[in-house]
């Protein structure tokens, strides 16, 4: 029987506290509050945005495509990737 190689496969990871900090970055540059953003998504309150900004969560699929529409930019630019790689084998 041939020997089989392990081969590695890099999986990328979402540093939330980055992701976190640029969509705060992000809302002050482009002249939103807190309570702006509120009113986009139709939140009753801001708690869900004020963990995002804090790392605490990461918005949905659905929210990140109206985040990045919002500040006129792309969802890959809003969430920031791991320096550090989870690496399956």
């Amino acid at each position: 029987m041939p020997e089989q190689e392990d081969e590695m496969i890099t999986m990328p990871a979402i540093d939330m506290a980055a992701t976190g900090r640029n969509i705060a970055r992000m809302r002050q540059n482009a002249g939103f509050s807190v309570r702006d953003l509120q009113e986009f998504f139709g939140f009753a309150t801001p708690q869900a945005i004020y963990k995002w900004q804090r790392g605490d969560a990461l918005p949905t699929l659905d929210n990140l495509v109206i985040l990045a529409s919002v500040f006129g930019t792309t969802m890959d630019a809003i969430v920031i990737r791991a320096t550090d790689t989870n690496v399956i084998s």
